[in-house]
């Protein structure tokens, strides 16, 4: 035997050996996906379960801003004089506004004057006069904003200004509520009740803000509205991808968000425009909420989930389920194994706290949140930022908005073959780019163009991020460790209404902190390890497997036997 067959005879013991030595007993995990293969990939039960998505998704756009339009602020106000009120809208500015004649007047304090003598000549007071503050409200110039709004009808500008910014900030923290709650909900109760508390909770929230007459019962309103934030879709953007294999589940997750978060977003400035009243707007954007009364009827619940809290019987019976609806067969050995797998799986006692003790999902789940903040605020603060670039309020929504069709559904084609980290970090890199160019153009079109392109790319981020974390966190932790992450974002989300006001000590100060963020969320995701075609991990070890085989920048962690057994055989080759 020559030398060059000796080489190949012992290099083919050499892969038969590393194959013997990395091969895994079959999982749960495992068995499920091979059911699914059975079972149809994107059968007709999954097809279903896509257009379920589209009111839910819709709901989340409409949640999301609402309160943007219900309570956006005419940038054309001042001070109220009712001896004044019978006069022409511009008269009266020019009479009671203290520099009018200017075209830059005080829209908070007025002339100390007796007003019948004004009225006698219709002369504004002369310079000097002294001045108060608004002692009757103000009048609005319904010309940005044509509609009354909160903020017009309860005078919430000048010394009142700041109750917007914290109606916002007590929406993001019912979010934050909305998270810990429902996502335990979620992993204990399953998906379907978390899905259908989520948005009765919004609906009631919303309707229930018709009917507020002051400011803390509006925004106790909105703490409940916020609690459905995110997770009225988010739990059935969770139990749809836990029925979709890896090679549909990206095209799925992304054109969702697509489809129904972009034209939600797109829809919401025009019909505001249309309806032109901001508490039949809150009415037509609340009450569908509450069609998820039928998702018991129409919505599976999760059989990763009933394994994960071993009730393999449930699990069996949703899967028959989907055996009829999409007139396939699963082999009796296949679903025999899958059984066997899910029965010796148990109950799982998984929760976020044994997920923290975990050296390496620990790691991973606190740079996963870093990176979900980073992306939340840069992606809320360049919405909020629509009526600063000196464009129309609802063109400049739109547009920016508008830019989730095309980034989303571009991602959906490529994040499988250029993979999560890479559309995480380059987007969020390119974002950066932009938006520093942005500080140095002038304000108009070259600088809302510059913002319309950062929003492309960080939607293309965020969207990959949610996949992402998805993919990244084991079934008993998923919706739990989901909703943290999205706590995160929310956490986040209150201070980019504060970034945003932070123009009124330096215009440039919003877009240079949101320049910042982005490049620190494009380091981070350049150290997660890549989940691009994996299946979803089950149990702990499986998301340890991952970081373990992929690690940090794509890089495996070898195991110790492997290492040793490299050696021993990289020995026998040298002897």
């Amino acid at each position: 035997m020559d030398t060059a067959h000796e080489m190949r005879v012992i290099r083919g013991e050499e892969l038969d050996a590393k194959q013997e030595l990395t091969k895994q007993p079959k999982s749960d995990v495992d068995a499920l996906e091979l059911v699914l293969q059975h079972v149809g990939e994107m059968g007709r039960y999954q097809k279903l379960l896509f257009v379920c998505m589209m009111p839910f998704g819709f709901f989340f756009a409409y949640v999301y801003f609402v309160q943007m339009f219900i309570a956006a602020t005419p940038q054309r106000h001042w001070c109220a004089v009712p001896e004044l009120a019978h006069l022409d809208m511009e008269l009266r500015r020019n009479l009671s506004a203290p520099g009018a004649e200017t075209g830059v007047w005080d829209k908070c304090s007025t002339f100390d004057v007796n007003w019948t003598q004004v009225l006698q000549t219709l002369t504004p007071p002369p310079p000097g006069t002294p001045t108060i503050p608004c002692q009757h409200g103000w009048d609005f110039e319904m010309v940005d904003i044509p509609y009354q709004t909160v903020v017009t009808e309860r005078g919430w500008v000048c010394e009142n200004a700041g109750y917007v910014p914290m109606a916002t900030a007590v929406f993001f923290a019912g979010a934050v509520a909305g998270g810990i709650i429902l996502g335990w909900v979620a992993d204990h109760f399953g998906r379907v009740p978390a899905i259908m508390g989520a948005n009765l909770i919004g609906g009631i929230g919303g309707v229930a803000t018709i009917f507020t007459t002051s400011v803390w019962d509006f925004v106790l309103c909105r703490f409940l509205v916020g609690m459905a934030f995110d997770n009225a879709f988010m739990m059935i953007y969770i139990l749809v991808l836990e029925y979709i294999s890896a090679r549909h589940r990206t095209w799925v997750a992304n054109i969702s968000i697509a489809m129904y978060f972009g034209l939600g977003c797109v829809s919401l400035p025009w019909m505001a425009l249309w309806i032109s009243d901001w508490r039949l707007l809150v009415w037509v954007t609340s009450t569908p909420m509450f069609i998820v009364l039928l998702a018991p009827w129409v919505l599976p619940e999760s059989a990763r989930w009933y394994v994960s809290r071993g009730r393999t019987n449930q699990a069996v019976q949703v899967l028959r389920k989907f055996e009829k609806v999409n007139g396939t067969k699963i082999p009796d050995d296949v679903m025999d194994e899958f059984i066997v797998a899910s029965t010796q799986t148990k109950q799982t006692n998984e929760s976020l706290l044994v997920l923290m003790k975990s050296v390496p999902l620990r790691t991973i789940m606190i740079l996963m949140l870093i990176l979900y903040m980073s992306c939340a605020v840069v992606f809320d603060g360049l919405v909020r930022m629509s009526d600063a670039f000196g464009l129309d309020f609802f063109i400049s929504f739109t547009l920016t908005s508008a830019t989730e069709i095309p980034s989303v559904t571009l991602l959906a084609f490529v994040l499988d073959r250029w993979g999560r980290r890479n559309l995480t970090a380059g987007p969020l890199s390119i974002a950066s780019v932009l938006i520093g160019i942005a500080i140095f153009v002038p304000k108009g079109i070259p600088q809302a163009s510059m913002a319309i392109g950062a929003r492309f790319f960080i939607n293309m981020a965020y969207t990959a991020v949610i996949q992402w974390s998805a993919e990244l966190l084991p079934t008993g932790v998923r919706a739990s460790g989901f909703a943290a992450l999205h706590i995160s974002g929310y956490i986040a989300s209150v201070l980019s209404p504060y970034i945003v006001f932070s123009e009124r000590l330096w215009t440039l100060l919003p877009l240079l902190i949101l320049g910042v963020v982005s490049v620190l969320g494009s380091g981070i995701s350049m150290v997660l390890p890549e989940t691009k075609g994996r299946p979803m991990p089950q149990t702990m070890a499986d998301g340890e497997r991952i970081v373990q085989e992929q690690g940090f920048c794509g890089r495996g962690i070898p195991d110790a036997d492997e290492e040793d057994w490299k050696t021993e055989k990289e020995k026998a080759l040298i002897a």
